[in-house]
């Protein structure tokens, strides 16, 4: 019963953090069909200039602000350089595969020059006491990340069902021609969800770094993880991506403990084709299949 513990309050609160940056993803593949490949660096951004604006003495405040603007600043270059340029054309095809993958290899690149390969402080934000269930031990951070998540999903779930905004994006999403035709910006419409992504990512980062780690080639891992929980969930899913974060988590968790930790590697994907063979379109219908309600 102690292992089963642990590996719900491991699981549980490491998926909150691949479901928030699941989504990331689905808010902007809603807006433009793209999936953005180089999601998993704007958490990174968001990581290291917290990181290194905590470092010159300043406020954990001011510090967590400046990295989710920065998140939010570096989502909206990408997308005026990789995302609008080949989207809305169709001859471009799926261009944004290769563009959004340079953008990542770019940022990754540029945080590599600026901090280097090691690893560097990260301000706590919750005090270091940890919560005893049982003989299972949870911190504060943890329980942190886990309450956000949840929070958000339930949060933009609401927005997306009963406010002007959210009609908005599912009209987009469900039928872009219409939506245009009816005087929706599509153009305004996927340039706001790119920024929402890019702050959604830098509020995973900020959460998960004081309990893992901040270094300028994190992105990557993190970025694989919500992709795959937001296919485990349902392409374009909102309540699929922190559901399939979730289960990413304990599964993750699980094969930890009974596999072995190189299991963490390849898991994932393994969990991602045994979804996908039962309920091809994930454990949600996503935003492809979703009429605005």
């Amino acid at each position: 019963m102690t292992q089963l513990g642990e590996i719900l309050a491991s699981g549980l609160t490491t998926g909150a953090i691949y479901g928030i940056v699941a989504l990331g993803y689905a808010i902007g593949f809603s807006a433009t069909r793209v999936i953005n490949f180089a999601h998993g660096e704007l958490l990174m951004v968001a990581v290291m200039v917290t990181s290194a604006v905590a470092a010159s003495s300043a406020p954990v405040v001011v510090a967590i602000a400046a990295g989710l603007a920065a998140a939010v600043a570096v989502a909206a270059i990408q997308y005026l350089i990789t995302i609008r340029p080949v989207t809305g054309n169709p001859a471009f095809g799926f261009a944004w595969l290769v563009t959004t993958l340079g953008a990542a290899i770019v940022i990754e690149s540029i945080g590599g020059m600026i901090w280097g390969s090691q690893s560097h402080d990260f301000p706590s934000l919750l005090h270091s006491h940890n919560i005893h269930i049982g003989q299972v031990v949870v911190s504060w951070q943890q329980l942190l990340g886990l309450g956000v998540a949840l929070a958000l999903g339930v949060g933009l779930e609401l927005v997306r069902r009963r406010s002007r905004v959210g009609s908005v994006m599912s009209a987009v999403a469900f039928d872009p021609e219409m939506a245009t035709a009816v005087g929706v910006n599509r153009e305004r419409a996927a340039f706001g969800a790119f920024l929402a992504a890019g702050l959604l990512a830098g509020v995973a980062g900020i959460l998960v770094a004081p309990i893992a780690f901040a270094n300028a080639y994190m992105g990557i891992g993190y970025g694989i993880k919500g992709f795959i929980a937001m296919m485990i969930g349902g392409l374009g899913s909102l309540t699929g991506a922190i559901a399939g974060g979730l289960v990413l988590g304990l599964a993750e968790a699980a094969a930890a403990t009974w596999i072995g930790s190189g299991a963490v590697d390849w898991f994932p994907f393994v969990v991602l084709v045994a979804v996908l063979l039962v309920l091809p379109s994930g454990l949600f219908r996503g935003s492809a299949v979703e009429a605005p309600t």
